[in-house]
């Protein structure tokens, strides 16, 4: 069973910064092989990509969020931040961690809020 937990969602203002954190552990996954990420999901809207980093570090982003969020992986604690700059309220949204190791798995979900 794996598990992937985010954590460091919140309310931030226009122009703001948060940094979110995802933790996998479990069994049936090995974290240096996988493919991490993060997507969200705002009210009303579909759940779209933000970012992914593969086992190479390569990384992916959506274009709205190129140049103000940065990926990174730590195979030793098995785990994959998101950092998030110069925040807007387009932003707000559920945001989820990602893993895919041979399937995909998926955290609960933290909530970030951009709002003055």
């Amino acid at each position: 069973q794996v598990q992937l937990v985010e954590s460091g969602g919140g309310l931030v203002q226009p122009g703001g910064s948060l940094r979110l954190s995802c933790a996998a552990s479990g069994t049936g996954i090995v974290f240096k092989f996988s493919v991490m990420g993060w997507y969200r999901q705002a009210p009303g809207k579909q759940r779209e990509l933000v970012a992914l980093i593969t086992s190479l570090r390569s990384t992916n982003y959506t274009d709205s969020v190129k140049g103000r969020f940065t990926v990174s992986r730590d195979n030793a604690k098995s785990t994959v931040d998101l950092q998030m700059n110069s925040l807007a309220p387009e932003d707000t949204a559920v945001y989820y961690c990602y893993a895919k190791y041979f399937r995909e798995y998926w955290g609960q979900g933290t909530q970030v809020t951009v709002s003055s």
